[in-house]
């Protein structure tokens, strides 16, 4: 039962190993994890004439390599690696590439440490352009996330263990004294702040997010969302130009870790210590299904924007804006609003039209209990109330009545003419549940029952006018302070949750630490709060996926999941860099040994 799997199968296919094209230290002995930040692995395209134009970085302990990603190919060549680094006192905890900059001749590639510094160097031409926060005046904890700004040459993001977002600019120094912040902009459990100086220095805007880490955030595919995943339980949607928050969703119990946007920018994926997946619509603000496939905590999860597709006669789906609508937005300063007209059809279908359609999202996880789970989000599960496809994935619909149709009345996110923004949350739906596992009967005894609805109020800021960009207007400061600032922080939610705590490690012999659970701490009577609402829908009250895969691929816990056109990869905490062929795209001479299924 606890044999590494080296192929599974789905309904396109077998995807299979590759294990002569295996990334890792040129010595191939497994790394002692003990200790170390988690291993990462970013990709960029060059656009190499001679076809080899993918390039992967990855950190293992205090090691960062650059390579040739040759990918289903041919296999790796581990003892020519472009660039290697070995750092002294930090480590490299994430990393990430600039694809509008990146050719054959240098890349720009972020990377950020255990220390707080984010370093920018070019592997290609073995150089390090710059290092922010050299200091560490800015913030002196583990950087948990880097990305550069989509659409931007010289803007990048950083989060931070206290919870902190920085905004740079490439071009702007760090300062030799710590910066002076003055409010910008405040609202439920979050502030935005602008750097006071005379001249223009880093960094540019700073955000608070939330209670505690700040474990990961992603931008939405077009650039206009920012989903922040904190250690409080709670996702945060937030409008990245005018920094407003869009809306909420609270984890079921414990951290999140990690978060994906759908290739349509529809729906929301996160994960955390709950051992859950949740699925969460951006246009209804709410959650609308969950996945329980993994046994600890789930560290990443990811869509797969070649297996998701809509299925109507139309012509094929638009997940983004064209070629020259997205380059049309590359400078900053020109104003970041794109077209509706990206939008893909997909979406529209969603929102607008009433027929069935055949949808499926396809997403992984990956987790601490070394797992790899596929999930296929269908139409049952978008559309609750239209007839049914002729394909039916593994699904569990707990509820009769879980979830209302897209459309119908739901809780949405609207801004009125007074500059505030109103979340309502309504009492989900309920029917007659057919069955409740075990495990799922113990889930409930985590937390008390709250039957109460509670509505939210967001405080923005009257308009829509892009913050970021006044954050370039020399006498923005004098601006800033015509601002209406409001203060509607409530009381903080939950603290950092224990590993034991989770899904996996309950069973029937666990009475005395639900016992614990149940009186320890108050912040579980928070929690407690937000259950049973559109925050946090009980178990029953939301479809529960069941994964189509669920197999154990690594000996340690994985750490990567990366979806690329011809292959998947997984990487997990020994520094191994694994590639998934997808059925079909095997280009091999070795055969490659799999194991039983």
């Amino acid at each position: 039962m606890n044999e590494i799997k080296t192929q599974f199968t789905t309904r396109e296919g077998v995807y299979k190993l590759l294990t002569h094209s295996e990334y890792s230290r040129p010595n191939r002995v497994p790394f002692n994890s003990q200790g170390s930040n988690p291993v990462k692995v970013s990709f960029v395209n060059v656009n190499d004439q001679s076809g080899n134009g993918d390039r992967v970085c990855f950190n293992v302990g205090r090691e960062l390599y650059f390579y040739i990603y040759k990918g289903v190919r041919k296999a790796a060549d581990l003892s020519k690696p472009i660039d290697k680094r070995i750092y002294k006192g930090t480590q490299p905890t994430c990393h990430d590439f600039n694809p509008l900059t990146a050719t054959a001749e240098s890349v720009s590639l972020l990377v950020g440490f255990s220390a707080g510094q984010v370093q920018l160097i070019d592997p290609i031409k073995k150089e390090t352009s710059k290092l922010f926060n050299e200091e560490r005046l800015i913030d002196k904890t583990r950087v948990t996330c880097v990305r550069w700004v989509p659409g931007s040459e010289s803007l990048f993001l950083v989060a931070h263990s206290t919870g902190s977002m920085y905004l740079y600019n490439v071009e702007n120094t760090c300062g030799t004294t710590p910066p002076n912040y003055q409010l910008l902009k405040q609202g439920e459990n979050y502030a935005v702040h602008t750097c006071k100086s005379k001249s223009a220095r880093n960094p540019l805007l700073r955000w608070t997010v939330g209670e505690g880490a700040l474990n990961e955030f992603a931008f939405s595919p077009d650039g206009k969302f920012l989903a922040c995943a904190s250690q409080d339980g709670f996702l945060r949607v937030f409008g990245f130009d005018a920094a407003e928050l869009h809306g909420t969703m609270k984890s079921y119990f414990g951290g999140l870790l990690c978060v994906c946007w759908s290739p349509d920018g529809q729906y929301i994926v996160a994960g955390g210590e709950d051992d859950l997946v949740t699925v969460w619509s951006f246009s209804d603000c709410r959650v609308i299904a969950r996945g329980h496939g993994h046994k600890s905590w789930v560290s990443v999860v990811a869509f797969d924007h070649c297996t998701t597709s809509v299925e109507d006669g139309d012509l094929p789906a638009e997940f983004s804006g064209s070629d020259e609508e997205f380059h049309e937005q590359i400078h900053f300063g020109g104003g970041r609003d794109r077209a509706n007209s990206a939008q893909s059809r997909l979406s529209k279908r969603n929102s607008t039209d009433g027929r069935p359609v055949s949808v499926t999202y396809r997403f992984g996880s990956v987790g601490q209990d070394t797992q790899l789970c596929l999930w296929d989000l269908t139409e049952d599960i978008l559309f609750p109330h239209l007839p049914l496809s002729r394909t039916r994935t593994h699904t569990n619909v707990m509820s009769a009545t879980s979830s209302p149709a897209a459309g119908t009345a739901a809780p949405t996110c609207t801004s009125g003419t007074n500059g505030n923004s109103t979340l309502t949350t309504l009492q989900p739906h309920r029917g007659q549940y057919t069955q409740q596992s075990h495990e799922q009967q113990q889930h409930h005894l985590l937390l008390h029952h709250n039957n109460t609805t509670t509505t939210t109020t967001n405080t923005t800021t009257k308009g829509s006018n892009s913050i970021i960009d006044s954050t370039f207007i020399a006498t923005g400061v004098s601006k800033f302070a015509t601002l209406s600032l409001h203060d509607s922080r409530k009381e903080r939610h939950e603290k950092d949750h224990k590993r034991n705590h989770s899904m996996g490690h309950i069973n029937s012999k666990s009475s005395d630490k639900l016992n614990q659970l149940s009186s320890s701490r108050t912040a579980k009577a928070d929690a407690a709060k937000t259950l049973g609402t559109t925050l946090c829908p009980r178990m029953e009250e939301v479809p529960l996926l069941e994964p189509l895969v669920c197999k154990k691929i690594a000996h340690e816990r994985l750490t990567v999941l990366i979806f690329l056109e011809d292959c998947l990869v997984t990487a997990c905490q020994e520094g191994f860099v694994c590639t998934w062929a997808r059925p079909g795209k095997v280009v091999s001479d070795r055969p490659v040994v799999d194991s039983v299924m």
